[in-house]
């Protein structure tokens, strides 16, 4: 495969930036096959964006011939005490995670599933960890803590400070030449590249996806200019909020419920989380998409790109609650496999029901 097709894969949304585009370009010249990794905590069920997002980044990278880690870090979650610090519980997630990546159609043989404690018996690991801690100061692995879902005033304990330098570490150790994370992991990935050669690794390259908005109204609507990421970044969909995010284990009922009742402002288009799926997960999924209407209020619509769509929505010619109402039918079509695959595997549909009774800590 050509580099140009290989770039415009790793490029393809959901991702969102690229840090930076001639070092990734520099790098696939030189590898042919470099490793990528994206590192979850598995901390409960799986939603749109941990599972539809991220399946769809490692689908584009295994595409592009790159050698993809999936990184269960079960120790990262029993720090930010997941699950109440239940690290049996916690690999039980990590166990359904990959369950539902698979179901979501991960080919299971292209990617290495790689848990925390596969790392932690060498030493050399501990090492990395500990020579990332000597050149991070305590004012600057606070400013980081954003990647575990945590306001800087909410390091109460020293185990939040391992947390930066441990995910760093965790890149050189897997020998990660290709950061595939989410935007709220930005930080932690920013701290490889400064001190990768400095340490005497190499400078990552850093390809950051979008975070799915959840279902609900952003806490300060409209959202004030200047203020958009800091606003994504407390709107992003969580688990531990399970009414504002679609679990893709969610029922057809489930779903219509959830969708009918998300925020949807009519003509928005930014901080829509309506829109937001139709960009990210529609229009990736099909080319045409049609929604369904009375002939009162306009008719069958078909939209032939998400550009389309959204400039319709812009000028009042598609209602909210068309819009949702064929939105939930896609997704509930969308998830069927992954509805089948529950179902019919004993094994993950024993770790989904273990999960769906444990208590979601943030």
């Amino acid at each position: 495969m050509d580099i140009e097709t290989k770039i415009a894969l790793i490029s393809r949304p959901p991702t969102e930036e690229i840090l930076t585009p001639s070092d990734l370009r520099q790098l696939l010249e030189v590898e042919e096959h470099p490793i990528a990794y994206n590192g979850w905590e598995p901390s409960g069920l799986v939603h749109l964006g941990t599972g539809v997002i991220c399946a769809y980044k490692m689908k584009d990278f295994i595409e592009a011939g790159i050698r993809f880690k999936a990184y269960l870090s079960t120790w990262h979650a029993w720090i930010n005490n997941k699950l109440g610090g239940d690290l049996a519980l916690i690999k039980k997630a990590a166990d359904l995670f990959k369950h539902s990546w698979i179901a979501l159609g991960v080919p299971e043989d292209k990617v290495e599933f790689i848990h925390s404690d596969q790392l932690y018996d060498d030493l050399s690991y501990w090492e990395k960890t500990v020579s990332v801690a000597r050149n991070l100061t305590i004012a600057r692995t606070r400013r980081t803590l954003e990647i575990a879902g945590r306001k800087e005033t909410e390091a109460n304990y020293v185990s939040d400070f391992l947390y930066t330098p441990m995910q760093v570490a965790d890149i050189f150790q897997l020998e990660v030449k290709i950061c595939q994370l989410g935007m709220d992991q930005r930080k932690a990935n920013v701290v490889s590249r400064e001190l990768g050669q400095k340490l005497g690794f190499w400078k990552p390259v850093c390809v950051h996806h979008r975070l799915l908005q959840g279902l609900e109204k952003p806490a300060l609507w409209p959202v004030p200019k200047g203020k958009e990421k800091e606003a994504l970044a407390s709107a992003k969909m969580s688990k531990s909020q399970p009414q504002t995010c679609v679990f893709i284990y969610d029922s057809p009922e489930e779903i219509r419920t959830k969708i009918t009742h998300a925020f949807c402002p009519e003509k928005a288009i930014t901080f829509n989380p309506i829109i937001d799926i139709c960009k990210y997960i529609v229009f990736r999924e099909k080319e045409t998409f049609r929604v369904e209407r009375p002939a009162k209020f306009g008719g069958p619509a078909e939209f032939n790109s998400f550009e389309e769509l959204a400039r319709n929505y812009r000028e009042g010619r598609l209602h909210p609650l068309d819009l949702k109402r064929c939105v939930a039918e896609e997704l509930i079509g969308i998830l069927a496999p992954v509805r089948k695959y529950f179902a019919t595997n004993k094994g993950a549909g024993k770790d989904l029901e273990i999960l769906q009774r444990a208590q979601v800590t943030r």
